[in-house]
């Protein structure tokens, strides 16, 4: 081997030294950044941990007011039904109460107005054939 050989096997030597001692210290490197990745998720997940519990509850607890307010607004809704249905029937009733003795109130009332007419009319010595007649043109 010549002295030149010997000089570049050197070299070789001295750069897979130089690149073995570089990947060893990129290992290192990347170990540390892993384990301070690690520990940053860590320190992360403690600290949101309680933040998504709370998150939680706030959901459970806006879940079931909903749901309670769900179930407000159908009783409301059956007793608005059920009182127009009973103001319906009411109102039906009382109708119907009223206006068979109001009718016959005013039949009563329309023959005491005709015999009052009739009667007056009498007094008067008219008869309904000389209205008619003066009418008559």
């Amino acid at each position: 081997m010549t002295v030149w050989s010997e000089v570049f096997l050197g070299v070789i030597a001295v750069a897979t030294l130089t690149m073995a001692i570089g990947l060893v210290g990129m290992l290192v490197a990347a170990s540390r950044l892993a384990r301070q990745v690690g520990h940053f998720l860590e320190q992360l997940e403690s600290d949101l941990k309680p933040i998504l519990e709370h998150l939680n509850a706030i959901g459970r607890d806006a879940s079931r007011a909903a749901s309670l307010a769900s179930a407000q607004v159908e009783r409301v809704d059956r007793l608005v039904t059920g009182l127009g249905l009973r103001l319906d029937e009411a109102f039906h009733n009382f109708q119907a109460t009223l206006a068979g003795p109001a009718r016959e109130g005013f039949a009563v009332l329309s023959a005491v107005g005709a015999a009052i007419r009739v009667i007056r009319d009498a007094r008067a010595g008219r008869t309904r054939a000389d209205e008619d007649d003066a009418l008559f043109i």
